[in-house]
């Protein structure tokens, strides 16, 4: 019997990846319906049911009937870890596959993105009770930044790539640390994976995201954000839950609850988000080999759409 050495080709996984208000989910859709593709969100955010408008969710008219996954799979007040995203990710793209479509992968969490086309393995240091009630006393005390600029103290690397507004990532990096007496940004390990990343990057000037960002903003008071935040509180979801950190939520929060006038709050949203696309820009660097970069305002439509399909069938190795 004569075994073949043929290498048996990866499956193809389409990655669209650049900084908030960039453009990627209309792209995202375009190249599904063209490439006969299915969805996989890849924005932290989207998971959580009832955070639509602040965090600028496709509704399903603007899905135009693409397949969607990872949207609206958890209530607020649910924890999604780094590992359990991932494992959903590497089977929504074997699942995808045996239908005889395209995954593609769309977001800007730099660490999701990361995690799953780097084949992250989390330390294997299990989480410890009395060390977590001790950080999350801490921050009560000193507050969420503070405790992440002890963390940047301890690990600049790590703190670089947390949002000082995610206090869970925060406690979990400090944890590590105490547990393993190691940095934890010198724990991560990469085990490889079983499909070819083919990563789209899309960017535009920095003035002009801004311009869209703050026009974004406006648009989603005028959606009512106000509103959904109110109904979120209304239905028992606090302000300190994680997923209540993304950007627009707590100081929509502190709003409502008189803490800060709307011009404040405003002005806050717009200077996180900037910091945000700052954050975005460590991880998806335009000296990236594995990124092929589009300017979405420069690329008519249609060549940004051929190009891409003839980069799709014959990437750079």
């Amino acid at each position: 019997m004569k075994i073949s050495n043929q290498v048996i080709p990866k499956i193809k996984v389409l990655v669209i990846v650049g900084p908030t208000a960039v453009g990627k989910t209309s792209l995202s859709i375009e190249l599904a319906l063209a490439l006969n593709g299915e969805i996989i969100s890849a924005d932290s955010r989207y998971l959580y049911r009832g955070m639509d408008i602040g965090t600028a969710k496709p509704t399903k008219s603007e899905q135009r009937g693409v397949p969607h996954h990872l949207i609206d799979v958890a209530n607020p007040d649910e924890v999604w870890s780094l590992a359990k995203f991932q494992r959903e990710v590497y089977r929504l793209i074997k699942e995808i596959h045996q239908r005889g479509k395209l995954p593609i992968i769309v977001g800007g969490t730099g660490q999701y993105i990361r995690a799953v086309t780097q084949g992250w393995t989390p330390p294997e240091i299990k989480p410890h009770p009395e060390i977590r009630k001790v950080l999350e006393s801490w921050a009560e005390e000193i507050g969420t930044e503070g405790l992440h600029q002890k963390l940047s103290l301890l690990d600049s690397a790590a703190a670089e790539n947390i949002d000082h507004r995610n206090l869970r990532r925060t406690i979990r990096a400090l944890e590590v640390i105490l547990l393993s007496g190691k940095r934890f940004s010198d724990q991560r390990q990469t085990a490889g994976v079983f499909f070819q990343p083919i990563q789209i990057g899309l960017e535009q000037p920095r003035d002009v995201l801004y311009r869209k960002i703050d026009f974004r903003i406006e648009e989603m008071f005028t959606a009512g954000f106000a509103d959904e935040v109110k109904l979120l509180l209304n239905n028992g979801y606090a302000k300190s839950l994680p997923s209540m950190s993304a950007i627009g939520y707590r100081e929509v929060a502190d709003y409502l609850d008189g803490s800060i006038s709307f011009d404040e709050c405003i002005a806050r949203i717009k200077r996180a988000t900037r910091v945000y696309v700052r954050r975005q820009a460590n991880w998806f660097k335009k000296e990236d080999p594995q990124i092929y970069w589009f300017d979405p305002g420069q690329d008519p439509p249609d060549r940004l759409l051929a190009s891409i399909k003839t980069y799709l069938e014959n990437p750079t190795e």
